[in-house]
């Protein structure tokens, strides 16, 4: 299913063809024009091709920061998810030499009851 969208941002407009859904197509276009109307206000520039090319640059940079956001909250997870992966094998590894330890002494504590009855 195709849907088109009606732009008219800036003083121009025009159509666009797309497969998305109208609601999510809505909503690309409301945050656009809300980042239009915050360069506008922070840059104090008029000429409506600069506004468009910095609202983009500003966009792409925002993406950029949270991309980088991103990959330190993998990062940390991955680094949580290592941490608990050998925390478990060092307790693995304690229940194994603990069960070792408790058969020699069991073992041990049978030589003891066998020699006593001798």
């Amino acid at each position: 299913m195709t849907n088109d969208l009606c732009l008219d941002i800036l003083g121009t407009s025009f159509t666009i063809t797309t497969d998305e859904e109208e609601e999510y197509l809505k909503k690309v276009l409301n945050q656009y024009k809300a980042a239009v109307k915050n360069t506008q206000s922070i840059s104090g520039i008029s000429e409506r091709l600069n506004i468009a090319i910095l609202t983009g640059f500003l966009l792409c940079d925002e993406i950029n920061k949270m991309k980088e956001q991103l990959d330190e909250i993998k990062k940390t997870q991955a680094a949580g998810e290592a941490e608990a992966t050998a925390m478990e094998w060092e307790e693995q590894e304690v229940e194994e030499r603990t069960i070792r330890l408790i058969s020699k002494l069991e073992q041990a504590l049978n030589l003891f009851v066998i020699d006593k009855d001798i």
